[in-house]
């Protein structure tokens, strides 16, 4: 079968090396002159399958409010004249109640594993590297109300298989003497061993090179122009060579939308309407002054909830959703006053380790903002579009890294006409449709 997958992130390249490994014919399209340069650039890094809680809650809405009046805020929503913010924002606060967080984590626990095991299969099968340190991830806490609660997130996670341990500050600094410096400041932790980290950008280009060796063509530096549709399906893509504008239309058998947050105005063209809206992230990755002082765990900042990973002999801390539209700007007082306050809190936590300098005062600070793709509940959209050989793999919010193997795994399988091992909802399939389910019918998309 002839398969098109649009975008080339950690979405679209696992989704394309996955169709590969069953024999189909790959194309795989994006606007950028390589893979992961996007919202797979640079990341948190974590494959955090025992942190996966969405974030909506029965507290998410007061603490929303609250934060709306700080710029650095972890989740910041800044209100538009947009009727797709207004509604996403709606169907959020749909979700913030107890029974729909229950729903939603053990959707979100039952694709991480199943994404964990397929990368371990992928590394393994590949050999890629790309900075990776399999030492868990440990999650700080600064506040003793915090810390409360810390027993009762890891009860929710441990009903679902997760192994999150509540530690002591002694247990932590233990685990991860780098913390020693800040220790006065901690009151406890939670920590889960078989989480992981590494990055990203480096793996994505690295799988999309090996694609590109399967047979896969590759066509970056292409903008998608037109979706073309006749009798309820999809017959071809319209793409343009931003190098020669020269514009060619590429049919297929089955097209895969994993554009990210653009899935959304891209389907709209064809009248698919998905509910997920841009989160803005950013990141700063940081040269190691003093690489033997520096965290090999992967780290959860509770009090600004942002994430710390070391990459080689680098730093990267990131973290911060702002709900805003499709701003990608990095040179608004908004956006340097996030980004300098990850690197304040990177002093604050290792002194002295990481080069924390403004670039006026000698430093290189590489900041980088990118759009997460969240839906309300945070549980991506896997399967089936309403119109016919059109697919769709996206809407992962902060969690692309953590569910990308996984998910382009299993939309392989399922147009594949298989059934991927995981009880999940996958869309336009109906509920259940994972292994164990009642629920599943076969569909073929064969031309």
């Amino acid at each position: 079968m002839q398969v098109v997958v649009l975008g080339a992130g950690i979405i679209g390249v696992s989704t394309a090396w996955h169709l590969l490994e069953r024999g189909h014919d790959v194309t795989l399209i994006d606007r950028q002159p390589d893979a992961a340069l996007e919202t797979s650039f640079a990341n948190a890094a974590q494959i955090s399958v025992s942190y996966c809680e969405p974030w909506a809650n029965r507290e998410a809405p007061l603490k929303a409010l609250k934060w709306m009046f700080s710029p650095t805020s972890p989740l910041l929503f800044r209100p538009q004249l947009d009727w797709d913010q207004w509604k996403w924002g709606l169907q959020f606060l749909g979700q913030c109640n107890d029974a729909a967080f229950e729903r939603n984590v053990a959707q979100l626990v039952a694709l991480g594993a199943f994404s964990h095991g397929t990368l371990k299969d992928m590394v393994a099968a590949t050999g890629i590297e790309y900075q990776r340190l399999e030492r868990g991830i440990a999650h700080y806490y600064t506040d003793s109300k915090s810390f409360d609660g810390a027993a009762a997130a890891a009860d929710v996670m441990r009903r679902h298989g997760v192994k999150r341990r509540v530690i002591d500050r002694d247990e932590l600094l233990n685990i991860e003497p780098a913390l020693r410096a800040f220790g006065d400041s901690i009151v406890g932790g939670t920590y889960t061993a078989s989480d992981e980290h590494g990055d990203a950008r480096v793996f994505t280009q690295k799988l999309a090179a090996l694609c590109a060796q399967k047979g896969a063509r590759l066509l970056f530096g292409h903008d998608i122009e037109h979706l073309n549709t006749a009798g309820g399906e999809m017959q071809s893509v319209r793409v343009r060579d931003r190098l020669t504008g020269e514009a060619r239309t590429v049919l297929a058998d089955a097209f895969v939308a994993a554009c990210g947050s653009y899935t959304t105005p891209l389907l709209k063209t064809v009248g698919v309407h998905v509910p997920i809206y841009p989160g803005k992230g950013y990141s700063a990755t940081l040269p190691l002054l003093k690489p033997d002082q520096a965290p090999s765990v992967s780290m959860i900042d509770d009090g600004l909830k942002i994430a710390i990973s070391r990459l080689g002999d680098q730093l990267r801390v990131a973290g911060t959703i702002e709900l805003g539209g499709f701003d990608l700007s990095l040179d608004t007082p908004l956006a340097r006053k996030r980004c300098e306050m990850l690197v304040r809190r990177i002093e604050e936590v290792f002194p002295g380790v990481a080069d924390t300098r403004t670039p006026e005062e000698g430093g290189n600070p590489q900041f980088w903002t990118g759009l997460r793709p969240a839906t309300p509940t945070n549980i991506p959209l896997i399967g089936r579009t309403a119109v016919g050989k059109l697919w769709i793999n996206a809407g992962h919010g902060t969690l692309g890294w953590t569910h990308g193997a996984g998910s382009g795994r299993a939309l392989a399988e399922l147009i594949s006409g298989e059934r991927p091992a995981m009880n999940f909802n996958f869309h336009g399939m109906g509920a259940g449709t994972g292994r164990g389910s009642t629920n599943w019918k076969r569909h073929s998309v064969a031309a």
